[in-house]
């Protein structure tokens, strides 16, 4: 399954499946603008208004879709990066904040906010290379970091053939895609890199860092979208949009030392170590690098950020049914779209150690 031939295709596809989230997002109440950003105010009770991470854009405009169906309330989620939808909730002109890097506690208290995490997903490394399958380059955290750091700069480098003995690797340049925007996606991505390489990997672990080498793209559509048309390239997606672009997606080594492909079992490996009790009240928790023979060392939560006192109970509560319809109607959509729905326990959290603490003009609004 070489890429360059099938590149056309490949783009026609991105174009596709893009237009038809952004029509699944419009058939939900969802609007679009030229310059991504969120349209002025929050919703009525009839229209739940959130903006933020691209990584769980897939999953939430699904999940609008269906619940518009039964409940004849609106989700209009804007897809703009995660930065964009912590400072959209702290300026409340949404409803709910998505990110895939949580707030500490710290931040939340200063903010006046609360997080929970709705979802588990992977971040996908993601290459563009003639004559290489999906699945059968090999990369270690190590080479990873090497090559985003740009310590490698062509693919047919000896470190890269020590790791893939029998692949016949190109002899082209390494071309690096990132985020060009404030990003959770990246802030799981730079995280790993920080956890499994930290003697290579010196840019930081951060929404937004100054990359050492490479282009940038905006959200995981525009790294995507990079990485299809430019040849020698390496970018990392949430998993969700390389496989609806079938895009090259390569194997890592994880913790245990064996060698993953990913994929909703070994996302849900992953999230199976996760321990969120201990992380109440922010549920801050970093899903990188877990052990287990099968787990996917990318992993990462999508969050949700609301405000802790608001002015209009009906808002909050619109908001909060319609996650709670999602947690309890939403999980055979979520592995559809290969996303980890959380267990009931860690919903139980949710409601009993969160969502027991929104409160509008000082009453509680969820029961």
């Amino acid at each position: 399954m070489s890429t360059p031939p099938r590149r056309p295709a490949a783009l026609t596809a991105l174009v596709v499946a893009v237009v038809g989230l952004a029509l699944a997002l419009a058939a939900c109440g969802g609007e679009t603008s030229a310059d991504g950003g969120v349209p002025g105010g929050s919703g009525s009770a009839a229209t739940v208004v959130g903006a933020g991470a691209s990584f769980p854009y897939p999953l939430y405009s699904a999940w609008g879709q269906e619940y518009n169906g039964v409940s004849g309330v609106k989700l209009n989620y804007q897809s703009i990066g995660s930065s964009g939808g912590i400072a959209a909730i702290q300026a409340k002109t949404v409803d709910f904040g998505a990110s895939d890097a949580p707030l500490a506690e710290e931040e939340l208290a200063s903010a006046g906010l609360l997080q929970f995490p709705m979802c588990v997903g992977g971040v996908v490394p993601v290459v563009n290379l003639e004559g290489i399958a999906d699945g059968q380059l090999r990369l270690t955290g190590a080479l990873l970091a090497r090559l985003f750091m740009g310590e490698i700069t062509r693919w047919n480098d000896a470190a890269l053939a020590a790791a893939n003995p029998g692949v016949e690797l190109p002899d082209a340049k390494v071309n690096i895609v990132h985020r060009s925007d404030g990003s959770g996606t990246t802030w799981i991505f730079t995280n790993y890199l920080t956890a499994v390489a930290g003697d290579v990997w010196t840019a930081g672990a951060d929404k937004e860092i100054a990359w050492p080498t490479g282009v940038g793209g905006k959200g995981n559509e525009g790294v995507a979208a990079s990485v299809q048309q430019l040849s020698g390239s390496i970018g990392y997606v949430e998993y969700a949009y390389a496989k609806q672009t079938q895009m090259t997606s390569v194997q890592l080594q994880n913790k245990d030392g064996e060698w993953v492909r990913p994929s909703l079992g070994s996302f849900s490996a992953a999230a199976a170590e996760a321990d969120w009790e201990s992380a109440l009240p922010a549920m801050d928790l970093a899903l990188v690098d877990q052990p287990g023979a099968a787990t996917w060392p990318i992993t990462g939560a999508s969050f949700i950020l609301i405000q802790k006192d608001s002015v209009d109970a009906a808002q909050v509560k619109a908001a909060l049914a319609f996650f709670d319809w999602a947690f309890e109607n939403g999980s055979a959509t979520a592995e559809r779209l290969d996303y980890v729905p959380l267990p009931a326990n860690v919903y139980q959290l949710v409601e009993s150690d969160v969502w027991s603490n929104a409160t509008a003009a000082g009453a509680v609004v969820w029961e």
